[in-house]
């Protein structure tokens, strides 16, 4: 899938009105059934089938909580809950060049990753008008088959007064993971639904809704397709994976590793792996350091909390950057620089104009993604005003950069907690402190 892109300068695109907020529609019974219609191959193709049922329609709309791997999700989230009306939360993105479609299919559109009272104004509308609401609480595809960070929701489901349902799907990831730039693979695709909240469980306190939250989303696609020896032949399986897997386990060196069919190798030390039919990598020579793939990335989310803690973590590289600030287009403004430190993201550029700051806590996590539109890898940030598409050259490890944002957020929030109790946290990152906090996690 693409998007619709325009060149344009920066003052031209920061005197473009933002887009005037309109409430969610109720999708027509019409289009939910085409989308169905529409959907029934590809779902036949994936041998898609779920287990779990949906409260009764008596009960009122719920909160539909959905985890995100591939653009399949959505036509499995249609295929569960018709002819049951529902609104999608999407990001600004989605409705890119065909605003009035997704408008019809009643989505509401957030800013990714930034604090929108709107959305919860709009969800409460779909709700009220007797429109279930599908959420993709980690608001991007997997990097590793793995659960990506979510916010807390559970004082979003006492807002809302509505039970939470939870389809958790299986194999949707592995049939063509963001690292393989969505390619298709033949493997089988399942969901399970749960209700994991009720209506008499929003009595509960906030803490134990969010615990049943965050444990809905626990899962690993690699050690479901291991234990269930679902084997995936195909020339391509590793292409792609140095995205992820971009740290050398053997040498410690950066940016060297490469892929080639079921190949990964790191060109700093030589070493190479060969990644097998279900998904296990091993050591062409020598010692096989992680055979499991979220246990290499949980590496690098650990060598990443390091460096922070060190002082020795650094990012500043030059950007190709695009605007979102309204549906029409996304807008091609020029060249900058993105630095990140302990304190946050410094994005400069433009000729001088544009000068955008995002702190490290104003959010847990940040928009990370590979082969983005089919135009490459990217990183996303923004405020209410605009929103900024970055793209690094080719090799730069995205992924390092959101686990940094993720683990920075982290201390911060720590550092928050205890500053009332040292003196000594002067610094964005006092290290003794910090590395206190760290063995708490």
């Amino acid at each position: 899938m693409k998007i619709k892109t325009v060149k344009k300068s920066y003052d031209e695109v920061m005197s473009i009105k933002l887009p005037k907020h309109k409430k969610p529609r109720r999708p027509p019974i019409i289009l939910r059934t085409l989308i169905n219609l529409i959907s029934i191959v590809d779902l036949w193709r994936a041998k898609f089938k779920y287990e779990g049922s949906l409260p009764k329609k008596s009960e009122g709309p719920c909160l539909y909580l959905m985890n995100h791997s591939s653009f399949i999700d959505m036509q499995i989230a249609h295929k569960i809950m018709f002819p049951r009306p529902f609104s999608i939360v999407c990001g600004y993105d989605a409705l890119v060049g065909k605003g009035w479609l997704m408008r019809w299919l009643g989505c509401i559109p957030t800013r990714k990753f930034i604090s929108d009272l709107q959305l919860l104004k709009d969800m409460k509308h779909a709700i009220k008008n007797g429109v279930n609401v599908l959420m993709y609480p980690e608001a991007g595809y997997s990097l590793d088959g793995t659960a990506t960070a979510i916010p807390k929701l559970g004082k979003l489901a006492n807002l809302l007064g509505v039970p939470v349902v939870m389809i958790k799907t299986e194999g949707a990831f592995l049939r063509d993971p963001l690292y393989n730039e969505l390619r298709l693979r033949r493997v089988p695709v399942s969901a399970k639904v749960d209700t994991i909240i009720s209506k008499e469980d929003l009595a509960l306190d906030t803490e134990e809704l969010d615990r049943r939250i965050d444990l809905a989303f626990t899962f690993d696609n690699f050690a479901w397709q291991r234990d269930n020896k679902i084997e995936i032949d195909t020339p391509f399986l590793a292409e792609g994976l140095e995205r992820t897997l971009y740290l050398c386990p053997h040498c410690g060196t950066e940016g060297f590793m490469k892929s080639d069919g079921c190949k990964l190798k790191c060109d700093a030390c030589g070493k190479s792996y060969t990644m097998d039919k279900l998904g296990q990598l091993s050591a062409d020579d020598g010692e096989t350091e992680f055979a499991h793939i979220p246990d290499w990335f949980r590496w690098e989310r650990e060598k990443v909390k390091e460096e922070l803690v060190s002082g020795t973590y650094s990012f500043d590289i030059p950007v190709k950057i695009m605007i979102m600030n309204d549906f029409k287009a996304l807008y091609e403004v020029g060249t900058g620089r993105l630095s990140h430190t302990p304190e946050g993201f410094h994005l400069t550029g433009c000729d001088g104009k544009l000068n955008f700051s995002q702190k490290a806590l104003s959010s847990h996590t940040i928009n990370a993604d590979y082969y983005w539109y089919e135009m490459g890898d990217i990183i996303g940030l923004g405020d209410n005003h605009a929103l900024y598409y970055l793209f690094p050259d080719q090799g730069v490890p995205v992924a390092k950069v959101r686990l940094a944002a993720e683990e920075l957020y982290k201390l911060h929030q720590d550092r928050e907690f205890h500053l009332q109790h040292c003196k000594e946290c002067d610094h964005p990152i006092h290290t003794e402190c910090t590395a206190r906090m760290v063995k708490l996690h």
